[in-house]
């Protein structure tokens, strides 16, 4: 499962991270006056709040259980890669 964390002692409580987010993963607490990240299943890691954020209180960290393959050496492709 991916991860959002929100420091709290950086957050300025602008509510960007939270309009930012389209798949409702971070709410928005009004008790609180701070955004709470609740549903980080949902998150499609598209790094928006992260991005949003003028401060950088908020990251996304991605869990992608497939791992990318290593790419094949030039000498399988020799012709698709430009001499140097």
């Amino acid at each position: 499962m991916h991860v959002i964390t929100i420091d709290y002692d950086i957050c300025n409580s602008c509510k960007r991270c939270y309009k930012a987010c389209f798949n409702d993963c971070i709410v928005w607490y009004p008790e609180k006056n701070l955004p709470v990240p609740t549903y980080p299943q949902q998150c499609a890691t598209c790094n928006w709040c992260e991005l949003s954020c003028p401060d950088g209180a908020v990251k996304v960290i991605p869990h992608n259980p497939v791992r990318i393959p290593e790419p094949y050496p030039r000498s399988f492709y020799p012709k698709s890669y430009v001499a140097e």
